[in-house]
């Protein structure tokens, strides 16, 4: 999710313009209708109204282009994080951290075993064992860690496990529903977020969300 950290995006600045240019429409329709002397629009204003559409639309493919990068970066990593299933004669092995994972349209929670409550993102310390305990409060779900490569599908009233060893390097890396679950299933993500050896965020994640190694 583009702003799964509290990152802000390019979609409330699209948002701000494109209500903006109504408004002022809305206004222009109004002084149109109400004024004695009409008036014409010059051809520069014209000129200028299509430049700005323009820049609006290479704004929003470029901030797209960047974010849908910015998600799949982890994808190309070359050492994968090992990370399986959980089969019942495993059930019993010692994890470092458990979470359970609430998934819903269109987002994840985050519940850690004291009850403490994180919404899209999973902080978690470099080289952890994690078990994920997930489930789904209303369709179907999958969850999806490239880094891992590991990938789950959870049927609503269903509990799946599967375990991850986090990643050695600090940083964040992707996490996501890969079955189609609605109109906002593009925008389903989270980050599991690998703590530095100090215990803390990364500070180029909550600067920028990059990561450390510079995805």
């Amino acid at each position: 999710m583009e702003n799964a950290l509290g990152l802000s995006g390019g979609q409330e600045l699209l948002m701000t313009i494109t209500i903006a240019i109504t408004m002022l429409g809305l206004i222009g329709l109004a002084l149109a209708l109400f004024m004695e002397k009409r008036w014409k629009l010059t051809y520069n204003i014209e000129y200028l109204f299509i430049a700005g559409l323009l820049v609006m639309a290479y704004y929003g493919d470029w901030a797209s282009t960047s974010i849908y990068k910015a998600y799949q970066e982890d994808l190309r990593v070359t050492e994968a994080v090992s990370g399986k299933f959980v089969e019942d004669a495993e059930r019993d092995k010692k994890f470092d951290r458990i979470l359970t994972v609430v998934t819903f349209q269109w987002g994840f929670v985050f519940i850690t075993e004291d009850d403490e409550i994180s919404r899209n993102a999973a902080v978690v310390k470099p080289g952890e064992r994690v078990l994920f305990k997930i489930v789904t409060n209303d369709v179907i779900h999958g969850f999806n860690i490239p880094v891992a490569r590991i990938t789950a599908e959870i049927d609503p009233g269903d509990v799946r496990e599967l375990w991850i060893r986090a990643p050695d390097t600090p940083g964040k890396y992707l996490i996501q529903c890969v079955n189609y679950c609605g109109v906002g299933h593009a925008q389903m993500k989270a980050w599991l977020v690998v703590l530095n050896k100090d215990g803390e965020v990364p500070t180029a994640v909550l600067k920028n969300g990059e990561n450390s190694d510079g995805a």
